[in-house]
């Protein structure tokens, strides 16, 4: 059945579903797109504020319904209300809801960047194998979720299992747990979904995969300040954030408001990260600084967060990430590997 169809299919049911006032969920205005997946099915309930726990029994029954009709698809139901407050701040400190740790996970990781094209992701994954090179047990979640790379990165291939209780059973890659909603897309298609919608799929892949016990989790970040950063640092408890940058001007404005965006919410910065840092001609040995040179070293200096080092610009680093064996697992004595793992042995010396 083809995508489309089964999302419509899914809708005509939820006529069956009740919401508070009598009238049924298919035809109520707050329910959002239904998105189907050949491994998901998600869609997100908006309501009043103060109506959640009115609308449960919806949300709970238009789930039954989505679970029956997607087969063995993980279906994602999301209640929302939309509030019209916008988070308060004091001195630069968020006043969020209490924040809890992911059970089994001794520590979570995030890797961010103020902007895409710097090498996020490529950095997220080789960070990963390298804290597992130290003899952590390691997992990696994929949080961009509109722009997913993990799977590319790490060569994976078709979707997840999931257990009997809807249970994501992760990936296993090089000795890393891994989790993305890239493994359940098709290839080329698009994520789009609202903020809610996004959020709620963030949490049940954090939160309903079965990681065992994990010394460390990295989670690859979205680029730029949005709703996935909110709802993660104000509901989970963050060891800290790496920030991933180029060393070019404008690359260091963008990273300058993500750490501005962690110290407003209280989540430390463990370090700035300058990736294609350099050139070296591999015919000639020559250095070449394309984007410039020290940039992000001297912006951490100025921002007073830690700086972590420095990725060279190589063209064995594209080459083995194209091929889904990144430089850790592919040259692990290689100058690019040990660049990572001296990034990683820092994090492990500052990260209690």
């Amino acid at each position: 059945m083809a995508d489309t169809d089964l999302a419509s299919q899914i809708k005509a049911a939820l006529v069956d579903v009740e919401i508070p006032g009598g009238a049924d969920l298919a035809g109520y205005a707050g329910l959002s797109e239904i998105i189907v997946t050949p491994g998901a099915v998600a869609f997100a309930i908006s309501v009043a504020p103060g109506m959640e726990a009115a609308f449960g029994p919806a949300r709970d029954a238009a789930k039954a319904v989505a679970e029956r009709l997607g087969g063995a698809r993980k279906v994602m139901v999301s209640l929302t209300a939309e509030k019209t407050n916008t988070p308060k701040f004091s001195h630069g400190k968020a006043t969020p809801p209490g924040k809890t740790r992911v059970p089994g996970i001794k520590r979570i990781i995030a890797v961010g960047s103020g902007k895409g094209g710097v090498g996020k992701s490529t950095t997220s994954v080789n960070l990963a194998l390298s804290l597992a090179s130290e003899g952590l047990k390691v997992g990696i979640l994929d949080a961009d979720l509109y722009g997913p790379s993990v799977p590319k990165l790490l060569g994976l291939e078709g979707r997840p299992a999931m257990r009997d209780d809807g249970i994501f059973t992760p990936h296993e890659a090089f000795g890393l747990k891994v989790i993305s909603i890239g493994s359940m897309l098709v290839p080329g298609q698009a994520v789009v979904w609202r903020g809610p919608m996004a959020t709620s799929a963030l949490r049940q892949l954090l939160r309903e995969t079965a990681w065992g016990d994990l010394d460390a989790l990295v989670i690859d970040l979205p680029p730029g300040t949005g709703d996935i950063h909110i709802a993660l640092f104000q509901q989970t408890i963050v060891e800290g954030v790496v920030i991933v940058s180029t060393p070019q001007d404008l690359a260091l404005i963008d990273a300058q408001k993500a750490v501005d965006m962690l110290r407003r919410m209280s989540v430390p910065v463990l370090g700035l990260v300058e990736n294609m840092s350099y050139f070296i001609a591999p015919d000639t040995g020559n250095r070449y600084d394309i984007f410039g040179s020290g940039g992000a070293e001297r912006a951490a200096g100025r921002l007073d967060i830690p700086f972590l080092g420095a990725i060279p610009l190589v063209m064995s680093i594209r080459e083995n990430s194209d091929a889904g064996v990144p430089p850790v697992a592919a040259m692990p004595e290689g100058a690019e590997a040990q660049a990572y793992r001296l990034i990683a042995r820092r994090l492990i010396s500052s990260v209690p």
